[in-house]
């Protein structure tokens, strides 16, 4: 057993991206000028420099404590904030080796630049119209963009701590961890005056969010013989987000969003413009249906349905589920083997904009209507929560079968055959297409199925594997 020992790292890293580009549009018109974006071209250049130190010391194989100390410099954030600096450090206890149970825990800083691309913090120019001038035409140009040399990277302040445990000689083992984290410095886009502001839209940092979870994660072997082996691993997650704060001072401005803020939005057939239904507001969970409550069905006099809806709407659940599921099954018995994966989402809703839109007699001759929508004969378009509906589902993702042939023959060593299922089947009250859907990423398809969501194919494969 060592005294102790001592591990010391230095990493340089430089990367650059260039994209460039051009395109040409054409259109022929009796007596029209050709359009000032008839002909354009792109050009970006970013580049970013780390650097990291990492020192990590072990006293009695039983004690290791871990810092690092990391810079990034990237050219898309103001000339003010070019750099940010991200140390952590972590620490772990081996409690026993007879056990192998280990505890960790940790806190260290992160950054991000994903919210932004090149040239944010600068004012920009581009063409935006055309006149006539002295007889012929010329392009306009216009600001699109404020400067912003404070912008600066988002920073993830995380603290984590977790137990690893094995029992009865690894065939049992136990991972637990818990993390809570606050980004502060998010960027959004604000609305600003003009003037001061040159554009009435200004990127800046000055939001806050702060996120928690728990991940267990357990592999079991409870059988284990000569001939049969099952294994079974599991992984479960359960995370919360809250938008802490999104207002606050730039440059003697007091910048401050809408108190409701729309995330994703119906759109297509029946719909003009834009319709709200996943919403995020300071204060609660990223991610809130939030629509009014269906009343019930009116008959009209030709038979057809119009179902009526409150003049409010109201908190009816969130779009990203509460716990996600992953697992793992292997079975062999002798020279056979079974391998299955499932995972699922839990304590999540979805709005079936699909149904919305092709339930609705109106849509015709126009567009296409639901198998049994002449026979329910609803004739109104209005969004509401009567199209939201649970979105649990577990999912069989493959199932694989495998015969190790038993061979006594000096030209091939091992023959295998095997066939597999991919998407064997999905377990759900959902009554669209699929469940699996966008439930985590925040965009304009958060947590809706609106006429573009296609269900993941199954497919099936047969193998053979010979060694020689």
């Amino acid at each position: 057993m060592k005294y102790s020992d001592l591990n010391l790292m230095a990493l340089i890293e430089a990367e650059q991206q260039k994209v460039s580009g051009f395109y040409t549009t054409t259109k022929l018109s009796a007596g029209s000028a050709r359009p000032w974006d008839g002909t354009d071209a792109y050009y970006s250049d970013s580049h970013m420099e780390s650097l990291l130190l990492r020192a990590q010391y072990t006293l009695f194989d039983r004690y290791t404590l871990t810092a690092n100390a990391r810079g990034d410099a990237s050219s898309k954030f103001g000339k003010n904030h070019r750099w940010g600096f991200f140390p952590s450090v972590s620490g772990a206890w081996v409690i026993s080796k007879v056990t192998n149970a280990k505890l960790r825990i940790g806190y260290g800083l992160s950054g991000s630049q994903a919210g932004i691309d090149s040239y944010n913090s600068m004012m920009l120019l581009q063409p935006n119209g055309i006149v006539p001038y002295n007889g012929s035409i010329a392009t306009t140009v216009g600001v699109i963009r404020n400067a912003n040399p404070d912008l600066k990277w988002e920073v993830k302040k995380s603290f984590n701590i977790g137990l690893d445990l094995t029992l009865w000689e690894n065939r049992l083992a136990l991972t637990v961890d818990y993390y809570r984290s606050k980004t502060t410095d998010m960027l959004y886009v604000y609305n600003v005056p003009v003037p001061p502001f040159t554009y009435n839209k200004l990127l800046a940092n000055l939001g806050a969010m702060e996120n928690s979870g728990l991940e267990i994660g357990f592999g079991i072997t409870p059988l284990h013989t000569r001939d049969m082996v099952l294994s079974i691993n599991m992984n479960w997650s359960f995370d919360r987000n809250k938008l802490l704060s999104l207002d606050g001072w730039y440059n003697g401005q007091y910048l401050t969003p809408p108190e409701s803020m729309t995330i994703s939005s119906l759109t297509g057939a029946g719909f003009h413009g834009k319709s709200g239904i996943v919403q995020q507001r300071v204060g609660e969970q990223i991610g809130i249906f939030r629509l009014p409550h269906f009343l019930g069905m009116e008959t009209l006099e030709d038979g057809t349905v119009f179902y009526d809806v409150t003049d409010e709407s109201y908190d009816c659940g969130q779009a990203m589920p509460k716990a996600m599921m992953g697992s793992n099954f292997a079975f062999r018995y002798r020279h056979w083997d079974v391998t299955l994966q499932v995972n699922g989402a839990f304590g999540h809703k979805i709005y079936n904009g699909t149904a919305l839109t092709y339930n609705n007699l109106l849509s015709l001759p126009n567009y296409n209507i639901a198998k049994g929508a002449p026979e329910q004969k609803f004739v109104s378009q209005i969004i509401s929560d009567y199209y939201l509906e649970n979105g649990d589902y577990v999912n069989i993702d493959y199932l694989t079968v495998g015969w190790n042939v038993p061979l006594k023959s000096k030209y091939v060593q091992g023959l295998r055959l095997s066939a597999s299922v991919n998407n064997l089947a999905t377990i759900t009250g959902y009554s669209g297409l699929t469940p699996i859907i966008n439930s985590n990423i925040i965009n304009s398809t958060l947590g809706l199925d609106d006429k573009n969501i296609m269900p993941v194919y199954r497919s099936y494969t047969m193998g053979v594997s010979i060694k020689f």
